[in-house]
C-alpha cells in the first residue's frame, strides 16, 4: 500500500517507524554516523510503501522553493530484490509531478545509483564527491 503524508499528518508510531528504518539503513547498515534526523523533517513529505505496519520502501520529499528534492530513499532489508526501489522512486516522482508542477527536481544520489536515476530521466550535474565518506553526485530532472 502507498501512503503519502506531510510530517504533521503522521501519527507518532508512523514517524517512529520511519526514523527507525532510516537510521537502520543510513547510519547502522552503511556504518555512517551523521545527523540522520534534521530540520527538514519538520516540514517535508513522506512517501511510504508498506505492508500493514511494516515499511517496505520509503522516500522523503522536500520543497526547497525554486526546486524540489527527494532523498533518504530506502528499501527495508527484508523487502529487497523485489523491484520496490523502482516503485518508490516512481511514486515519489508522481507525487512531485502532482504537487510541484514544472518545478525542477534536484537530488544528491549515491554514485553507484547514477544509472538507476538516469533511467528515470535524471542527468548528472556534478562530478562525484564525498558526502559523509560516501561517493555522491548531484543530479537533476526537469519536472
Amino acid at each position: 500500500m502507498l501512503t503519502i503524508k506531510k510530517t504533521d499528518e503522521l501519527s507518532s508510531s508512523e514517524l517512529i517507524e520511519i526514523m527507525k528504518q532510516r537510521v537502520a539503513v543510513f547510519v547502522v547498515e552503511q556504518n555512517c554516523p551523521y545527523q540522520e534526523v534534521d530540520d527538514a523533517d519538520f516540514n517535508d513529505w513522506h512517501v511510504i510503501l508498506h505492508e500493514q505496519e511494516k515499511i517496505q520502501a520509503y522516500a522523503r520529499v522536500i520543497d526547497k522553493g525554486d526546486y524540489v528534492t527527494f532523498g533518504r530513499v530506502l528499501v527495508a532489508e527484508p523487502f529487497r530484490g523485489q523491484g520496490l526501489g523502482r516503485q518508490i522512486v516512481s511514486a515519489t516522482l508522481e507525487m512531485i509531478a502532482n504537487n510541484f508542477t514544472g518545478c525542477p527536481i534536484k537530488i544528491q544520489a549515491q554514485a553507484y545509483l547514477q544509472k538507476f536515476y538516469e533511467s528515470f530521466g535524471f542527468q548528472a550535474t556534478s562530478a562525484v564527491y564525498l558526502e559523509d565518506d560516501i561517493p555522491h553526485l548531484d543530479m537533476q530532472k526537469i519536472n
